[in-house]
């Protein structure tokens, strides 16, 4: 008659494990995921920034060896006045197209 009430009943220990177990689901829905998420887009942010300020370093070097070599041979001053005057000009463009605080949309 024992062995028909321990499969009908539920023990404690059994209820107090479902119990743990679903709070510690619920602790990690709530609080490890959106940390382990924040740590991740961190991390392969700090990742793209790197990789892409890496590329346009060489992309620059490579622009400026390539004036050298190929357009104005013998002339490196002429090198660097042309591409200040790119970046100048790129500049001028992002300034001119900013706009004042009080305008831009919240």
């Amino acid at each position: 008659m024992s062995d028909a009430r321990e499969q009908h009943e539920p023990d404690f220990i059994d209820k107090g494990l479902e119990y743990l177990d679903h709070v510690l689901d619920v602790v990690h829905d709530k609080v490890l995921r959106p940390i382990l998420l924040a740590g991740r887009f961190i991390a392969y942010g700090f990742i793209i920034l790197l990789t892409s300020l890496v590329l346009a370093i060489a992309l620059l070097i490579g622009v400026l060896r390539l004036l050298n070599v190929y357009v104005f041979v013998g002339h490196v001053w002429i090198s660097y006045l042309t591409l200040g005057a790119v970046f100048v000009a790129l500049g001028l463009t992002i300034w001119r197209r900013r706009r004042p605080v009080a305008t831009r949309k919240p």
